[in-house]
């Protein structure tokens, strides 16, 4: 949900830059949970869970940047 707060801002603010750092954040989040890309139901329970670990650790690294 704060990349979601974060697209809401930056569009407020009329920050392209910060629209589109967000909106790309709420894509890896989307993918991690499986509502983009691979559908979850075709996918081996370790298949999932290594998507959203990877997708967690991906989105953290980025928190602990800023």
């Amino acid at each position: 949900m704060s990349a979601r707060r974060a697209v809401r801002s930056a569009t407020a603010a009329d920050d392209e830059q910060a629209e589109r750092a967000a909106r790309s954040r709420v894509n890896r989040a989307k993918i991690a949970l499986g509502e983009r890309g691979a559908p979850w139901w075709e996918q081996s329970e370790e298949e999932r869970r290594h998507r959203w670990e990877e997708g967690l650790k991906s989105l953290d690294a980025e928190d602990t940047e800023d």
